[in-house]
């Protein structure tokens, strides 16, 4: 969760999905992982969310969390819907796919948000699609296509943070 007054150095990153149970909470455990990696935690606040309140509260898919385990990444996060106030706090809002988009754009209209507002494969350069598959209805192999897409696009997209900082 975002501090209520966030050190203006800190780049505040939420990552949304639909149920907040697979990909969002997916990608914002990846991007932590790479974060840590780099050295930078101080510069970073991380977050996810759903669009959509069905999870609320509970933990990440048991797939996503062993996929990103056996990548020696941690899902920690419990699922939680966003807010219209996540698109006022947060410097950067990533969506999973075009619904989800538009569904937290709706939001951005009705309220001063200061968000940016983008996909997560705006920053894959290997992609194929602009949408990060929802893996739910799959087995283990669509979610371990979905850590290796989030893991590209979240590469690229710290490179992108860290260049525009």
């Amino acid at each position: 969760m975002v501090p209520e007054n966030p050190d203006s150095r800190r780049t505040t990153v939420l990552f949304v999905c639909l149920g907040n149970i697979c990909r969002s909470p997916l990608a914002e455990g990846v991007f932590t992982h790479l974060v840590r990696e780099a050295g930078l935690a101080d510069r970073f606040t991380v977050d996810s969310a759903g669009t959509g309140a069905w999870h609320v509260g509970e933990p990440p898919d048991a797939r996503a969390s062993m996929v990103a385990s056996q990548h020696g990444v941690e899902l920690l996060s419990r699922a939680r819907q966003i807010t219209g106030r996540d698109l006022e706090r947060f410097d950067w809002v990533i969506a999973m796919d075009r619904e989800n988009l538009r569904n937290i754009e709706r939001m951005a209209e009705t309220i001063d948000a200061r968000a940016r507002i983008h996909l997560l494969r705006e920053f894959d350069r290997d992609r194929d699609s602009d949408e990060v598959p929802d893996p739910y209805y799959g087995d283990v192999r669509s979610f371990e296509t979905v850590y290796g897409i989030v893991h590209r696009s979240c590469e690229a997209l710290l490179e992108r943070l860290l260049s525009t900082a």
